[in-house]
């Protein structure tokens, strides 16, 4: 009896040991998450915000031509027009985009000037033109500096690469269609009387244009370095145009997007038909600087992907949806955010936000255009519904596709909707509704658990 009580004692004892004082938490196992560039995107919560203030957007660089840059151009390079210069993030240093007389619309040259003006070096050969010069691009450390170009159209040189890259040399000859693929070796020639002045001194030192440079039928992606040396193309899709890219923050990668020569085609018939802006479309894809490509998505978008602030991750949209991808591995994963309830939702209080507003204001009532009143009665058809049934999407005016990302912070990705009709003439153009909505990401769970 003395043994079963002396038993019972130290039992209780245990327990208000263990009630009392609490065990020691065990370190999680694993590596401890400090930030989202460890977090695979298949692995993120995301909080939807609607109607949201626009982030700050970066100021798209609308600086005149350089001064000292023009100056050379007039004094120097009377037949030739600048059309443009884009000075490097450091301002060291200035690529001019211009084009000679006899060039062919939409066709430009780059050459590499100093901050003083000085001519260092001419970038492109002349069987190169560069396409999309809206789209010239340095990286972020004024590296280097990339843009899209093929085979000149009329100087065009018949050539077909080998299998190590370089093509074999070829005597020059025009390309009727604009479509030969090209290495051109300007020391070769069938004219006898083209070297005739070979041996005469040299007026100005101005730098002769590389050689040996392969271009393709189609647009491609090239990079160079800040002296205007080691031109190379990046990608060698032929029968790809790319005509979109953004370099990472840290400056390792590009994300683009490429269409196929039909469906630039196609669009562009469709545009002319319907007397619309030509808007291209094209698939994601993330090239490093080494040269290699990875194909993110089969899914074609307008919208300009946009990276992660530590280049781990770039986002896309499709119509409704976002998509996020890992930049790093042989096979990125990814991570749809579909939007489309969320947006319905918010579109429909937005509509009856917008109605009261109307009706608070009478002003100007007899005025109202078509849309504000389609507005108000499209409102009132869902007044009636609870706040979260899903309403007819016919009905709401401001349920729009997204157009527009913005990624300012690793944990804050922003959106835009709105409804945009790009037409050839201007003033025909129409662009309403736009709204700004954001996605708060986190790690799940499960992440932090590990």
């Amino acid at each position: 009896m003395k043994f079963q009580k002396t038993i019972a004692g130290f039992v209780l004892l245990a327990a208000l040991s263990l009630s009392g004082c609490p065990r020691p938490v065990e370190p999680p196992s694993g590596p401890v998450i400090t930030s989202l560039k460890d977090v695979a995107s298949v692995r993120l919560n995301y909080r939807y915000e609607a109607d949201v203030p626009a982030p700050e957007l970066k100021a798209r660089n609308t600086e005149e031509r350089n001064a000292a840059v023009q100056a050379d151009f007039d004094q120097n390079r009377s037949q030739e027009l600048l059309d443009k210069t884009i000075p490097s993030p450091d301002g060291k240093r200035i690529l001019a985009v211009y084009h000679v007389l006899a060039d062919t619309q939409s066709e430009f040259r780059l050459d590499m000037y100093s901050a003083e003006g000085v001519l260092l070096k001419k970038v492109t050969p002349d069987a190169m033109a560069v396409h999309f010069p809206d789209t010239i691009v340095w990286s972020p450390d004024s590296s280097t500096v990339a843009f899209v170009a093929m085979t000149r159209g009329v100087l065009a040189a018949a050539a077909t690469p080998t299998p190590n890259g370089e093509a074999p040399a070829r005597t020059a000859t025009p390309a009727a269609d604009g479509n030969s693929n090209t290495n051109t070796n300007t020391t070769e020639t069938t004219d006898p009387e083209a070297n005739a002045n070979a041996d005469l001194p040299t007026v100005t030192a101005t730098p002769a244009p590389p050689t040996g440079v392969l271009t393709f039928r189609t647009e491609q992606i090239y990079i160079c370095n800040a002296e205007g040396d080691g031109i190379k193309p990046l990608t060698q899709n032929e029968g790809l145009i790319y005509f979109y890219y953004v370099w990472s923050p840290d400056g390792s990668m590009l994300a683009a997007l490429a269409a196929t020569g039909r469906e630039w085609q196609y669009l562009e018939y469709q545009a002319e038909q319907n007397k619309e802006q030509f808007v291209p479309i094209g698939r994601p894809r993330v090239i490093e600087k080494s040269g290699r490509e990875r194909r993110l998505d089969d899914g074609l978008t307008a919208v300009r992907p946009v990276w992660s602030p530590d280049s781990a991750k770039i986002a896309c949209a499709f119509d409704k949806q976002t998509r996020i991808y890992d930049a790093a591995g042989d096979n990125p994963t990814q991570a749809a955010v579909p939007l489309r309830n969320h947006l319905l939702l918010s579109s429909a209080a937005y509509d009856r936000d917008q109605q009261v507003s109307l009706n608070a204001s009478n002003a100007n009532s007899n005025l109202n255009t078509n849309s504000n009143v389609n507005s108000a009665s499209n409102a009132n058809a869902n007044s009636s519904l609870p706040p979260t049934a899903l309403p007819d999407e016919k009905t709401l005016v401001s349920f729009n596709p997204i157009i527009l990302l913005n990624w300012p912070t690793e944990e804050q990705l922003y959106l835009q909707t709105a409804y945009i009709k790009r037409m050839k003439n201007d003033a025909d153009s129409v662009m309403s509704f736009p709204r700004w909505h954001r996605l708060i990401l986190t790690p799940q769970p499960a992440v932090l658990n590990k």
